[in-house]
């Protein structure tokens, strides 16, 4: 059976468990398998670009924020932005005595973009970003992981019903097939980002 809707997803789950007492708790399974989808997987297809103006030290990620990929400023020249940890942002912030200037680092703190040095003017900054997934519920049929990994939802869905399946020997298998379904699909993303096969194309002269 294909999986391509919320409902058919929940309704292979009900058929792999085959506990009529677990039925009203797959949603439950489906969210907390996408938690762990959103610390697992990293496609090309959760990236998002946000854009805005910096000025301020700090700035406010978007509300659907996982990591960053990369941070650029433009003021007429594009530059991209280190990412640096916290602990080195502020210790380099003291050895130079909060300097100002056109930010050359990055942090995430909290729920807010850190730059430094900090702006002394105003620049257009691009942040390219993992975002969450967009959930599946009743509303929201499909998304593009249940489209292309169909078998890390299902899995990962399954595993989490261990709490309720004491000492069940499928559940191995289920874990074994879910880890392959997210291995999988961030394979197919590094290959489409590095340019898949390593083709080469020959170009002959006249």
């Amino acid at each position: 059976m294909a999986i391509t809707t919320y409902t058919e997803l929940k309704s292979t789950i009900a058929d792999f468990l085959n506990r009529d007492d677990l039925t009203a708790i797959i949603p439950t399974f489906i969210s907390l398998a996408e938690a762990q989808m959103e610390r697992e997987v990293r496609h090309y297809k959760m990236q998002k670009r946000s854009e805005g103006q910096i000025d301020t030290r700090y700035s406010q990620l978007p509300a659907d924020f996982l990591e960053p990929v990369r941070f650029h400023l433009d003021d007429g020249r594009s530059s991209r932005l280190e990412l640096l940890s916290l602990d080195d942002m502020l210790q380099y912030s003291m050895e130079t005595n909060d300097a100002q200037g056109k930010p050359r680092y990055y942090a995430v703190s909290g729920e807010a973009i850190e730059v430094y040095p900090t702006p002394d003017t105003t620049y257009s900054g691009e942040l390219l970003y993992y975002a969450e997934l967009e959930q599946l519920s009743d509303s929201n049929a499909s998304n593009w992981l249940l489209e292309m990994s169909p078998d890390a939802y299902l899995y990962g869905s399954l595993t989490q019903s261990a709490p309720y399946l004491k000492d069940d020997a499928r559940m191995q298998v289920w874990s074994v097939l879910y880890s392959g379904a997210v291995a999988g699909t961030n394979l197919q993303s590094n290959k489409a980002k590095s340019g898949g096969s390593g083709l080469r194309l020959k170009i002959r002269s006249y």
